[in-house]
């Protein structure tokens, strides 16, 4: 699913190394290898995200 969302701004749930859950605001970038390559509003800059550790991608409805 995260692999039609190029250029997209979505929201993941994500499981990150330590097993912490966070919601994240991301535009992603590309998508290759296992990888999301992605800017991060949470983190305010670029940031790669392991696609086995998204729990869940939904897009964020752009307001006119």
């Amino acid at each position: 699913m995260i692999e039609q969302c190029i250029s997209q701004t979505v929201q993941i749930i994500y499981n990150d190394r330590n097993r912490n859950i966070s919601i994240r605001i991301i535009q992603v970038l590309s998508v290759r290898n296992g990888k999301v390559r992605a800017f991060c509003t949470s983190a305010n800059g670029p940031h790669v995200f392991n696609t086995d550790n998204i729990i869940d991608v939904e897009l964020v409805k752009q307001h006119a």
